[in-house]
């Protein structure tokens, strides 16, 4: 497995362009309800059944987990791959082309190969451990804003759903807080999306508290390697057992988790 990470760096670019070429071509089509205010359109299905396709035959022992069609392959495997074949469906259903492709490999629960792929904005993020992150050839690093007055931070999406009532409360009481303390607040619809703009310093930092593995596993990997600090909710390292995904300029910390912390010291997803 040491050589994993940059030896399956390739698979996981061809799998992004499988996908961008299905995105771009292809209008939504049909909408299938996969619960409250949550649905997946046509080019979900078609996009993860092409990519899962193309894994199988390049990779048949790692396991595939996608968001549309759940986990394949062998289970007991220390190598997974999660796949979203479309993060930010309801953006890309209505043309704001704030969405995108993502695929991590992980590797006993952390992410150590991603790939985000914006088609719409012309930009691919990719990553894998220890040899930095990129958007095509281009190395990018995290920002170092220092204070929370001077950061633009993300939130994930307001939650959706049985308990939605309680989950927003607090996300809402989060937004009230970040409001009052940090520049700007933005909610952009799509976790990979924010993630991979933290790794290049357009965002200082990014909190969904949930923790989706199609969602997270690439922006985490391409975050990370881009100089972030990537945590669960009470400040542990993120693997995919954590409940919550935050990821900032390291010199936001502090601040960061304080405020947090004043809002809900038992903050669920």
């Amino acid at each position: 497995m040491t050589d994993a990470p940059a030896s399956l760096l390739p698979v996981a670019l061809r799998a992004a362009e499988i996908a961008s070429d299905l995105v771009r071509t292809r209008v939504p089509g049909l909408l299938t309800a996969k619960g409250d205010r949550d649905m997946a359109s046509e080019v979900d299905y078609a996009v993860e059944r092409a990519v899962r396709a193309y894994l199988r035959d390049r990779t048949p022992d790692i396991a595939i987990l996608g968001e549309e069609e759940g986990i394949t392959g062998d289970t007991k495997s220390d190598l997974l791959w999660a796949i979203d074949p479309v993060d930010g469906t309801a953006n890309f259903v209505r043309g704001i082309p704030l969405c995108g492709f993502s695929i991590g490999l992980v590797h006993k629960g952390r992410p150590i190969v991603g790939v985000i792929d914006l088609p719409f904005l012309g930009t691919r993020y990719q990553a894998a451990q220890h040899t930095g992150a990129y958007v095509g050839d281009r190395r990018i690093q995290a920002s170092m804003t220092t204070d929370l007055k001077d950061a633009i931070v993300a939130i994930g999406d307001y939650a959706v759903g049985e308990g939605a009532e309680a989950k927003n409360r607090l996300r809402l009481a989060l937004t009230e807080r970040l409001a009052a303390n940090v520049q700007r607040v933005r909610m952009l619809g799509s976790a990979a999306l924010d993630l991979a703009w933290v790794a290049e310093g357009k965002l200082d930092a990014s909190i969904t508290l949930s923790n989706k593995p199609w969602d997270t596993a690439a922006g985490v990997i391409i975050a990370r390697e881009a100089g972030a600090k990537v945590t669960d909710q009470d400040g542990m390292d993120h693997t995919l057992a954590s409940v919550a995904t935050l990821a900032f300029s390291p010199p936001l910390s502090c601040g960061l988790s304080s405020l947090i912390l004043s809002v809900s010291p038992k903050m669920d997803s």
